[in-house]
């Protein structure tokens, strides 16, 4: 059974940094195609933060956090990372991690495999 379970998120002001992590588990790192950082905020839909394909190491981020959110991974260690810098209040959210086994899903974002959550709360 796939398992994803987030951590790292926590409260800071604004300009600060955090760092999540997500633990992969019940299936190998490798078998999917790419791995994926989500986020809700109250009231809003869910939106696609960043991605990297687990084999090539390519990467995409939303225009709102290019240049200050870097995703990575350590395929040994079944982990994937978001290392957020220069936080601002509206980065405020819940995050989540998410998996997908096939390219069409990776790039539709139609992400199979999710974790619980991380909060992330940034104040001004």
């Amino acid at each position: 059974q796939v398992q994803l379970v987030e951590s790292g998120g926590g409260s800071v002001q604004a300009g600060g940094s955090l760092r999540l992590s997500c633990a992969a588990s019940g299936y190998t790192y490798s078998s999917f195609n790419c791995m994926g950082w989500f986020r809700q905020a109250p009231g809003k839909e869910r939106e696609g933060v960043a991605r990297i394909y687990t084999g090539s190491g390519n990467t995409w981020y939303t225009d709102s956090v290019k240049g200050r959110f870097t995703i990575s991974q350590d395929n040994a260690k079944n982990m994937v990372y978001l290392q957020m810098n220069s936080l601002k209040p509206e980065d405020t959210a819940m995050y989540y991690c998410a998996a997908a086994r096939s390219g069409i899903d990776c790039r539709s974002f139609k992400f199979g495999y999710w974790g619980q959550g991380t909060q992330v709360t940034v104040s001004s």
